[in-house]
């Protein structure tokens, strides 16, 4: 381009400049859009085990003391301080640090399940008839003591927020195969009573990716998705007329400006047309038996609880959804452990369990890979009067349990194992980024090829850090 800057007003000049940083910012975009869809296009990258995701997020910290690790040895040595050569001085919280360390055995009993012979405390009797199909990892580790930065790693890989979460990449990189819903539906339990604990948006956010991949969030109310009806007297030949118009709007806007959001924008468009017809049909459960119910349990009649929205789960998984997660809080136990852990229990236990076999009968479980955890563990010294019903657990990182189930995982097994404090893991250590890493594969995607170029740097779900596939967890 030839210029005379001597006659070039200021106008002119801002004009001129304005648009070479467009075509620059075009050039750039169109660079990152062909790369994704490059990416894409190459997925998955081998043959998939699991269809979709169904993920029971437990938010709070579930003690794998009276759940999952059993410890009997620290019977006796109640009321004893923690030895140094075992804390190791990890950190503490501010709820915690400065305070006597006092050991507090399990307050429950554990039995046997199954063939597999899986000890599991008592406060989860219907895990247990499904102690067969299920896969322990007890030897989960984390780097995040409190609940925001823990549980926004246990999801995005990273403690800050502004990645994307894991729900997000599944539909990033292999979409879904049903066109009605959204790739990704978050369901949160509505509480008996109420949680002290939030929930944030950028547990289900998008990140750097566009933003239609972000979680779409069911309610428990009349309208499921906000703003989803249209508005008395408008028939809905008028609202597709409506959207054709928009459309051609926006994609006459895209072309000049070339923003990826335009085109979500779009998409969403579409996609809540598409739902003002399919979600009524998924959330109205007046089609279930009620065999369903009776598998479910009580509360699962009841709009909004955990137990109403794992059968909501597995109408999703029936229709195809990629990645389906339910959060459950209030798993927060620094006092009163005996009681609001069992009540937490008494919520998930029976849902839970029945989800698998649900799956199981209808043919869904082999390719719906299933995960229950929560952000990190509790720890062995109790919190307050050790002895006392008013006891409770603090936080613990370095080591937890979840399991999973279906979707290749190799069902009745343990797998890691942890110190006789259940406060350090001794064996097979599994990172977040490693569940991460082993959750992508069995959808078929290695994750160290799975990237999003973002500000000039190739962006992985694990990270830059070491991580890993635990094969030893796999069919």
């Amino acid at each position: 381009m030839n210029l005379d800057w001597n006659q070039l007003g200021r106008r002119s000049f801002l004009q001129q400049a304005g648009l070479n940083f467009g075509a620059l910012a075009a050039g750039a975009m169109l660079g990152d859009q062909a790369a994704a869809s490059e990416l894409k296009s190459a997925l998955p990258h081998f043959a998939p085990k699991a269809k979709r995701v169904i993920f029971l997020t437990q938010s709070g910290g579930p003690s794998q003391i009276e759940l999952f690790d059993f410890k009997p040895n620290l019977a006796k040595l109640a009321g004893t301080k923690l030895p140094d050569s075992v804390r190791q001085g990890q950190r503490l919280t501010g709820m915690t640090k400065g305070k006597p360390q006092l050991i507090m055995p399990p307050i429950t009993k554990f039995h046997r399940h199954g063939e597999s012979g899986t000890l599991l405390g008592e406060w989860l009797p219907h895990l247990g008839t499904i102690a067969d199909e299920i896969c322990l990892v007890k030897s989960m580790v984390t780097d995040q003591i409190n609940h925001a930065p823990a549980m926004t790693k246990f999801l995005t890989g990273h403690q800050l927020p502004g990645r994307p979460s894991f729900g997000c990449w599944a539909s990033y990189g292999l979409g879904s195969v049903n066109r009605n819903l959204p790739d990704y539906v978050v369901l949160i339990s509505r509480m008996k009573r109420g949680s002290d604990q939030p929930l944030y948006n950028h547990y289900w956010g998008s990140g750097f990716l566009p933003s239609r991949h972000q979680g779409v969030k069911l309610r428990s109310a009349k309208d499921p998705v906000l703003y989803l009806n249209d508005p008395d007297g408008m028939p809905r030949s008028l609202r597709r007329e409506m959207l054709d118009a928009m459309g051609d709007l926006n994609r006459k806007h895209h072309a000049e400006t070339l923003d990826p959001e335009i085109e979500t924008r779009i998409q969403q468009y579409e996609m809540a047309f598409r739902m003002q017809a399919s979600v009524p049909d998924l959330t109205d459960l007046s089609d279930e038996p009620d065999s369903t119910f009776e598998l479910y349990g009580p509360d699962s009649r009841r709009p909004g609880s955990y137990a109403a929205n794992c059968i909501l789960a597995r109408r999703l998984a029936e229709r195809d959804v990629r990645f389906i997660q339910l959060f459950h809080p209030d798993w927060d136990h620094h006092s009163r452990l005996r009681s609001w852990c069992v009540s937490r229990c008494v919520d998930t236990d029976q849902p839970s369990a029945a989800l698998i076999k649900d799956l199981k009968q209808r043919g869904l479980l082999d390719d719906t890979l299933v995960i229950w955890g929560g952000e990190f563990g509790r720890g062995v010294a109790g919190q307050g009067q050790w002895d006392s019903p008013e006891a409770g657990r603090d936080h613990h990182p370095r080591c937890f349990t979840i399991w999973m189930a279906g979707g290749g995982v190799r069902p009745g097994i343990s797998h890691g194992a942890t110190d006789d404090f259940s406060y350090n893991v001794v064996e097979n250590p599994v990172h977040v980024r490693d569940l991460h890493a082993t959750a992508l594969h069995l959808l078929g995607i290695d994750h160290q090829r799975f990237t999003h170029r973002f500000q000039g740097l190739d962006f992985k779900l694990t990270g830059v850090e070491p991580s890993r596939v635990v094969k030893d967890i796999l069919v």
